[in-house]
């Protein structure tokens, strides 16, 4: 699943290699809401990245009424070396999900509704199709949210691409996920400029729209190759980026090469700032849906 959550961990990480620093360890957040939120989505058989790539904040977003939806299933098609979310032959598209995701988000009451899904090859449009039909029935549903959505890449197919768009979602977001130099050990089968492309391509398409792309880092990306690709987002118009720690889900994921502290956290994210992107959430544990709607309102 190329482009989802980063990588993920839980508190005590066991499966990092490299020391968890201090500023990693905090308390579970575990309110009231979360069995509500885990009983709706179970009753609606859906899916979240938030469970599916073991995001460290699950427990604290869906305590505030918050998840991330995740469309089209729960096995991919891309084998990306980070990921924990299933890889195979997928089921088949499951028609009746945007209405029930709807159904979700007003049950949840969500002000700002993000989906991402899993990597869809096998599709002709690789899910853009569905994608849109989930915005509409949100829109439909809750005329007042916003609507976010983390998408593939499409192969690089913008007539994909435009079909999404058509339905004017608030924020289109795509992750580059990592440095141009990592692609090869990090998303075998993804390429950096079909994913800069599109994001490009998304504002062309939709100027007036919002764009926003995530990274994860302590993957063993140099300072100079970030400062590039900050320049790269930048030039192609994104609007908004989230940089987070790779945190390793298990044994099976790369392993973390360096923890960074929330000081260079902070450096990144004024530097990334600097280059021209608008918006920019910067600290080990910003996922590219977490607390979204503060990100955009901010």
């Amino acid at each position: 699943m190329g482009e989802t959550e980063h990588g993920t961990g839980s508190r005590s990480q066991p499966h990092n290699d490299v020391r968890m620093p201090r500023w990693l360890h905090r308390p579970i957040h575990a309110g009231r809401n979360l069995h509500e939120v885990d009983g709706i989505l179970r009753e609606l058989e859906l899916h979240t990245v938030c469970e599916s790539a073991k995001c460290p904040n699950r427990m604290e977003c869906f305590s505030n009424r918050t998840a991330t939806f995740m469309l089209l299933g729960e096995v991919c098609t891309r084998n990306c070396a980070f990921c924990s979310v299933a890889k195979g032959i997928p089921g088949e598209v499951d028609v009746g999900e945007p209405e029930r995701v709807a159904e979700a988000a007003a049950s949840m009451s969500l002000r700002h509704v993000v989906m991402t899904s899993v990597t869809r090859d096998d599709l002709p449009d690789g899910g853009a199709g569905h994608f849109a039909s989930a915005v509409r029935e949100i829109k439909r549903r809750l005329p007042g949210a916003s609507v976010e959505v983390l998408t593939p890449d499409f192969q690089g197919n913008l007539e994909a691409l435009r079909v999404v768009l058509a339905e004017e979602p608030d924020v289109f977001n795509h992750n580059l996920e990592t440095v141009r130099e990592l692609y090869a050990k990090v998303r075998p089968r993804a390429d950096y400029a079909t994913s800069l492309g599109l994001l490009r391509a998304a504002k062309e398409i939709s100027p007036a729209g919002v764009t926003k792309s995530g990274i994860m880092v302590g993957l063993g990306e140099t300072r100079p190759q970030l400062s590039r690709l900050f320049r790269d987002l930048a030039d192609v118009g994104c609007d908004m980026l989230t940089i987070g720690q790779y945190l390793r889900p298990s044994r099976e994921q790369l392993k973390v090469e360096r923890f960074l502290s929330p000081q260079k956290f902070e450096e990144l994210g004024d530097e990334a700032t600097g280059a021209g992107i608008a918006q920019v959430a910067s600290e080990p544990f910003v996922r590219s849906s977490y607390r979204a709607r503060e990100l955009l309102h901010k």
